[in-house]
């Protein structure tokens, strides 16, 4: 993680001596057999993604003989490492999603994009509002969110439910592979001491057309494609529905795009100014700072939406403690991704990688797709395919430039929204909210995930060319 990346750096580059002294045929084995036991675990056994990479670790540490002590020391250092590292920005991430939620910040970014949208940009609208309404807010939750919304605009309108459905769908899976303070690229950015506000930039970069893509454009296909009906008495109430008031349109905004805009901003400073010792850098260092920028927008949030929609203190603090409830298992798949990834390194299989690279001619770009690629569709977890894939490219980011270390982030981002399918937990909440059946499910969502990855890995290498 962090210690050890500027360990390596200081030591030329070279990773710490492996705690094995297998070769590289039984490290290949062992790296094969512990992503083995993960994947078996999740989809045959449907065990929780965190106790299956904890045995994962675990057989991975014995198939490549390190002593089962240090292979323990390495899985509990990574997991600290991880969660010190992202655990903070998720939490921060989760309590200012909660309040944009129940504060009826959502819903008025909602109604009042639509009420200024024309019939023909209502898909464009969409896909706007699950944009900006994904960022700081976990993909079930956009979704659980946006549902009554899209269903609602679709009878209004006399739209098909697929020509305003995918560009929302499209706008919260692409703000859920690419963009932080999402779990998924927070610990990739951590695994590969990456830059975030460059990753950041550059996901929004890579993401806006990809948005287009596969949102928009695509929806008018898919609605060709798909003629669906959603069940009756599927789609809940909006959930702001009972309060007297909501925050100004103006307000919620503004606090939802703070944190991007104050990382983007401390990412722009390093680049034009390039003084540690400048007085603007050094404020820039700390309030650009992510889990400043994101305590600032927490802060804002709890005047600027719980305040203003009238929350009593009470309200407010039942509120933030409600937001950490869905976290908890994110915390631990993702902080046992780190353990994993640890591992990895220590056993000596990153730098087993990074020597069989120098023969493969893979750039790390494309090898970190298609690893996140298998691994998302053998699991059908998206962050498990970040946190496996990130650990296993990581070492091959080194002596990468800040910008190269971010492409590579943000493939391995866009590896792991490939293909869902029936292993996946998101491809079940669309086929019932929507009311299709598997055959169309694969034909609208399955295929617009597909189309958000490739066309995401494309955009990457193009500007991989010229970064």
């Amino acid at each position: 993680m962090r210690h050890l990346s500027a360990e390596m750096l200081a030591a030329g580059s070279q990773q710490p001596d492996p705690i094995t002294s297998a070769g590289n045929a039984q490290l290949g084995i062992a790296a094969l057999v512990g992503i083995a036991v993960i994947v078996v675990l999740i989809t045959r056994f449907k065990l929780h993604a965190f106790l299956a990479l904890t045995l994962g670790t675990l057989a991975l540490g014995a198939v490549a003989a390190a002593p089962l002590d240090k292979a323990i020391e390495s899985f509990t250092a990574g997991l600290g490492d991880t969660v010190a590292g992202v655990g903070v920005l998720i939490a921060l991430g989760a309590i200012l999603g909660k309040l944009l939620a129940d504060s009826g910040g959502a819903d008025q970014i909602v109604d009042t994009i639509l009420a200024r949208a024309s019939r023909r940009s209502i898909p464009w609208a969409m896909a706007l509002i699950a944009g900006i309404v994904g960022l700081p807010m976990f993909f079930e939750v956009g979704l659980v969110l946006l549902i009554p919304v899209v269903l609602l605009v679709a009878k209004r309108g006399n739209y098909s439910v697929m020509r305003v459905g995918i560009p929302a769908l499209a706008g919260l899976s692409v703000m859920h592979g690419l963009v932080p303070p999402h779990p998924g690229p927070l610990v990739a950015i951590d695994a590969m001491n990456a830059n975030l506000g460059v990753t950041l930039a550059l996901g929004l970069v890579v993401g806006v057309p990809t948005l287009i893509v596969a949102g928009p454009l695509f929806g008018k296909v898919a609605a060709r494609w798909v003629d669906t009906t959603p069940p009756a008495g599927v789609v809940p109430e909006r959930a702001t529905s009972e309060l007297d008031r909501r925050p100004a349109f103006g307000a919620t905004l503004a606090t939802v795009l703070l944190p991007v805009v104050l990382m983007l901003a401390k990412a722009l400073t390093d680049i034009v100014i390039d003084d540690p010792e400048d007085t603007v850098q050094r404020v820039m260092d700390v309030v650009g700072d992510p889990m400043i920028a994101l305590l600032v927008a927490v802060l804002v949030a709890l005047f600027t939406l719980g305040r203003a929609t009238g929350f009593t203190k009470d309200r407010m603090s039942s509120t933030v403690a409600a937001s950490f409830g869905p976290i908890a298992g994110i915390l631990l798949i993702v902080g046992a991704g780190g353990g994993f990834k640890q591992t990895l390194v220590d056993v000596g299989i990153g730098q087993m990688i990074l020597d069989l690279s120098k023969d493969w001619s893979i750039p790390a770009l494309l090898l970190g797709w298609i690893i996140a690629v298998c691994i998302r569709l053998a699991t059908g977890s998206a962050t498990v395919a970040t946190v496996s894939a990130a650990g296993l490219v990581g070492p091959l980011t080194t002596d990468m430039s800040t910008t190269g270390t971010a492409l590579v982030v943000l493939a391995v981002g866009a590896g792991s929204l490939f293909f869902s399918h029936v292993n996946d937990a998101g491809f079940w909440l669309v086929k019932e909210y929507f009311g299709m059946n598997v055959g169309q499910t694969i034909k609208s969502w399955s295929v617009m995930e597909t189309l958000i990855s490739v066309v995401a890995l494309v955009l990457l290498l193009l500007l991989s060319l010229f970064l």
